[in-house]
């Protein structure tokens, strides 16, 4: 158990010292090497059988009925719906997704709860020991990734979960996941521009990497597709003589009045594609009288619950500052708008769900009386990973914001808090400012103003629209003073660019 002395853990929970030694370790498997370099890719792939043997996995992973999920947005909300539909049928579910936001923990999830520590420490370990005990020069040590992929099958198998519910990491064909040789049922969320820099340039480049989770024999169902991407996914079904079928998305009457425990419209796409994977597990498994019969009628009960009950962090999520709209401050208002947003087309519906939640809140009178007077600032808190293209990015979330009466008043760059690289609670930004290389912050500010210029909407004086912090806190707490100070005005801050930022915020102001 956590002494009392023990360091704050991610999320503000005490973490015991075992645990942070734990983190530390998988921090070790980060590869410093850029996601593109090939020593990421298909060359090593092999390796994992090694580490499948070391580790005692084959047959386990045989027997695993496993759900497989790829594609470039909303895999993760797929598999979230589908996991939570399989649950609310009575089975005991493993879902494995990433990254995660606050705590390595929340990527392994059992029956929708993430891991305990202390399960997690246990099968942490027994992977650990294994692996460093028979990993040599010939045959190194997992690179980051693939242990936590190959620590989700020790942990399902070991559980005995009756499904587990698989997202790919990145691209399909070389992921650690992929090793699945047998799959009940594939899915391919929607696909589009992302990790260009190794799915290659075209959509068909990128829908053949992701078409390599398919397999032969093996059911497959794709959301509604571009047309360059469907004609890459139907000829690699073709080649392994599978059918590829097109799974609708959901309409509202399908729920009988529920809506989606995940917001946004684009919702609807994915939890169309979780019915039909859910759908075709239930099946095989003989439970034909639990699924929908046709697309007409509504939705059987279970996957009603399922859906309207599906919840996952830094998805469209709002969260309200509690240092500022608590107790004396009961009149101010600062409530963060997050969305891991970080490819054009997910940039869009971010903007979208960003424009509509906030003009609802206008429609909704307050009961203070101040609310005739109140006013809202409209503020951006963005950063997104070098990798990124910022002209693929913020041109699309400023025109659809634009086109839905959305300005934003001020843009504000930060760094990330945890650069990526760390894991422990103890991760911060260094303490002197000289130590930021703040370079990355300020070309993002720079084509933001270019932006705003381009459209006539920015001021004679860029600090008026925009500004680069030198730390997550900083911004924060610029925010919170500016909250304090302006009681009568209400600060709605759309957080996005990057997942590693959205669980920043969250951890900031859930402390």
């Amino acid at each position: 158990m956590a002494s009392a002395a023990a360091p704050a853990q991610a999320g503000g929970v005490v973490a015991a010292p075992e645990y942070e030694e734990v983190l530390g370790r998988l921090s070790s498997l980060i590869t410093q090497k850029v996601r593109a370099h090939s020593g990421n890719r298909g060359n090593q792939w092999d390796l994992m059988a090694h580490y499948l043997k070391i580790l005692e996995l084959e047959e386990p992973i045989a027997r695993m009925k496993v759900i497989h999920v790829a594609g470039t947005k909303g895999k993760g909300s797929t598999c979230t719906f589908t996991e939570s539909i399989l649950r609310s049928s009575g089975f005991h579910t493993g879902l494995f997704t990433s990254p995660h936001l606050m705590d390595v923990r929340e990527r392994f999830r059992l029956d929708g709860v993430d891991i305990s520590e202390e399960k997690f420490l246990k099968y942490f370990w027994w992977c650990w020991n294994k692996l460093k005990e028979k990993t040599d020069d010939d045959i190194p040590m997992p690179a980051y990734f693939r242990f936590l992929a190959l620590l989700a099958f020790k942990i399902f198998s070991a559980e005995q979960v009756d499904v587990a519910v698989l997202e790919v990491g990145l691209g399909g064909k070389f992921d650690a996941t992929n090793v699945v040789e047998a799959p009940v049922v594939c899915g391919v969320s929607s696909l589009g521009f992302d990790h260009m820099e190794i799915l290659g340039n075209t959509l068909g480049e990128i829908a053949g990497e992701k078409a390599g989770i398919f397999k032969k024999g093996i059911p497959a169902y794709t959301a509604p597709q571009p047309e360059e991407a469907m004609v890459a996914l139907k000829k690699r079904a073709s080649e392994l003589g599978i059918s590829l079928q097109v799974a609708d998305p959901l309409e509202p009457y399908h729920l009988k009045g529920q809506h989606l425990g995940l917001h946004g419209e684009h919702q609807y796409i994915n939890a169309g594609l979780a019915v039909a994977l859910a759908s075709t597990w239930l099946e095989k498994q003989g439970q034909m009288d639990r699924i929908p019969i046709n697309r007409t009628d509504p939705l059987p009960d279970h996957f009603i619950q399922g859906l309207s009950n599906a919840s996952l962090q830094g998805r469209a999520q709002i969260v309200p500052d509690s240092q500022i709209n608590s107790g004396v401050n009961k009149d101010s208002s600062l409530v963060f708008y997050l969305d891991g947003a970080h490819s054009p087309e997910s940039m869009e519906i971010c903007a979208k769900w960003f424009s509509h939640v906030t003009n609802d809140d206008r429609r909704i009178p307050s009961s203070t009386e101040q609310s005739q007077s109140s006013k809202s600032r409209k503020i951006l808190l963005f950063n997104c990973m070098s990798v990124r293209d910022p002209m693929r990015l913020l041109p699309h979330l400023l025109d659809v914001s634009t086109q839905n009466g959305v300005f934003f008043d001020v843009a504000l760059f930060v760094p990330n808090q945890s650069q990526y690289n760390k894991l422990g609670s103890n991760t911060s930004a260094p303490a002197e400012p000289e130590q930021i290389d703040l370079s990355w912050q300020l070309s993002l500010q720079t084509v933001w103003e270019k932006l705003l210029q381009d459209k006539g909407t920015n001021s004679a004086n860029s600090s008026d629209s925009s500004q680069v912090f030198a730390s997550l806190p900083l911004a924060v707490e610029w925010l919170r003073k500016d909250a304090r100070e302006n009681q009568s005005t209400s600060f709605q801050v759309l957080v996005t660019g990057s997942l590693h930022l959205v669980g920043d915020v969250l951890r900031l102001i859930k402390k």
